[in-house]
């Protein structure tokens, strides 16, 4: 909710009046529905729930940034560390649910951390073809002492059989070139700019040109783990098409949706924490008039900071 904040912080709140409103949008399931009757909505309910009642083969992609193995505190909700075993078998518990809602030409982005990757990989396994491990640099975070200071996280990117999509020339990195290579004259591979030479490069999967949003950012909210546009951007180009459905089991406060909104797919949110759930209405409605993306801009991927 509303607090008084510096004229510079850009932290999208809800007022009394906001959160009564986008309330009344939210959707709860109590049996089995159509694909119209989720679609491009927040469904405030737990995932374990609503996973069931969502209809079969109707999801084109999957992201989920589902709670670490941490002890953590999402505003009216938390999340108590397990047992490796315990852990497992909660991630199994709606992993193994996702199957039969995913079309079989459907891709499944999952989010971890150092101590949990091994976890969700193992489960993932189970069901899915495991084709990548993207890591991606957190700029944020405070030093460690006796330690190294952890800046990385990982996402696991899987397919539910070969037959997928992988649009790899949307998702293309805009690199400045230090040492331009010349043939006959000519640049090769590059292009010479008014403030550099630069070079469209294959991705990969390290991921260094991201933000993690803060409060002088216009997508930031006071969400805990919130994870940047640009990140979802990429995922969203890569794998699926426009028109396509895609599915975030733990929304949050919304990124997921809004970027799938921005980029013209279809979207559904699950999200058990009520507040968060109207943020992620008030973004989507904010999205129908701005649709930029920090870091994204007329078809390119830019390296952090550099635009």
């Amino acid at each position: 909710m509303i607090n008084k904040k510096s004229p510079r912080n850009k932290t999208i709140v809800l007022s009394e009046d906001e959160y009564r409103e986008y309330s009344q949008r939210l959707i709860k399931l109590s049996k089995t529905v159509s694909l119209s009757e989720v679609m491009n909505k927040t469904i405030n309910q737990d995932s374990i729930e609503v996973l069931p009642l969502l209809p079969h083969k109707s999801i084109d992609l999957l992201f989920a940034d589902q709670p670490y193995n941490l002890s953590k505190v999402y505003n009216k909700h938390h999340f108590t560390s397990l047992s490796e075993n315990e852990y497992e078998s909660w991630l199994d518990n709606w992993i193994s649910q996702i199957c039969p809602i995913l079309k079989p030409t459907a891709s499944i982005y999952v989010c971890a951390d150092w101590k949990c990757s091994s976890n969700v990989y193992k489960v993932l396994e189970r069901y899915f073809i495991v084709r990548n491990r993207i890591t991606w640099e957190r700029d944020k975070g405070r030093g460690a002492r006796s330690n190294w200071k952890n800046t990385s996280e990982d996402i696991w990117f899987c397919t539910v059989s070969n037959d997928y999509t992988f649009n790899v020339d949307d998702v293309k990195l805009k690199k400045k070139v230090l040492a331009p290579y010349t043939k006959d004259g000519m640049a090769k591979d590059w292009q010479e700019e008014n403030t550099g030479n630069f070079r469209l490069t294959y991705p990969s999967n390290l991921w260094t040109d991201l933000t993690v949003p803060f409060w002088s950012m216009a997508e930031n909210t006071e969400h805990p783990t919130q994870k940047p546009e640009k990140l979802l951007t990429k995922i969203i180009l890569a794998s699926s098409n426009k028109g396509d459905v895609v599915l975030d089991p733990f929304l949050g406060s919304g990124t997921t949706s809004v970027v799938a909104k921005k980029l013209g797919r279809k979207y559904i949110g699950v999200e058990q924490d009520e507040e968060y759930a109207c943020l992620a209405e008030k973004r989507l409605d904010m999205a129908t008039e701005d649709k930029r993306i920090q870091g994204y801009d007329d078809g390119i991927f830019y390296e952090r900071n550099s635009k």
